[in-house]
């Protein structure tokens, strides 16, 4: 067995955060190299599909993989987080606690998935003070409501929300206004 920690951050992006990114960035310095898991979640309703999700995580990540940390790569996937991990070779979970109550589920998915799995460890960081309140599903609404999003997504990130946003809106009911961004 290789002594090269290889881990897996998952989610779904949708979009991914200022948040996120924090985490990667530690993360990054946990393990050699890192995997982030863009899962397909059929159970969630996304606004983003799975190809731009892919697509944008990928544009983020291009700033970090020069800082001399962990190399990083992003791969969908829609198995079992400890089927996805097996098959990258992967034995370290990262997941992102926010507040107690993402501990509670953390909590719950940590023990079944070392029921399924027992080789696999999940490392859990807390997100930073400024990051503990953003949420990709908060991000979505300030955005669709025209509210600024700037300080919890890149401007990246916000154009891609923008043009999401504004085809939904073209394709509204009649009178229905597009959502307004600030950059």
């Amino acid at each position: 067995m290789s002594d090269r920690r290889l881990g897996v951050y998952p989610g779904t992006f949708d979009p991914i955060t200022y948040g996120h990114l924090d985490i990667i960035q530690r993360a990054r310095r946990l393990v050699d190299h890192l995997i982030i898991g863009v899962s397909v979640s059929a159970g969630k309703d996304t606004l983003l599909s799975l190809d731009e999700r892919v697509a944008i995580v990928n544009e983020e990540l291009a700033e970090l993989d020069g800082d001399g940390d962990a190399t990083t790569e992003v791969r969908p996937f829609d198995t079992l987080l400890v089927a996805f991990a097996a098959s990258v070779g992967a034995n370290i979970v990262i997941r992102g606690l926010r507040a107690v109550s993402d501990f509670e589920y953390e909590f719950q998915m940590t023990g079944m998935n070392a029921r399924l799995d027992p080789n696999v460890e999940t490392v859990f960081l807390m997100a930073t003070e400024k990051h503990q309140f953003i949420a990709s599903k908060l991000v979505k609404e300030i955005g669709r409501l025209g509210g600024d999003i700037t300080s919890f997504v890149s401007p990246n990130v916000g154009r891609h929300l923008e043009r999401r946003f504004a085809r939904r809106a073209a394709g509204a009911a009649p009178g229905a206004q597009a959502a307004r961004y600030i950059y």
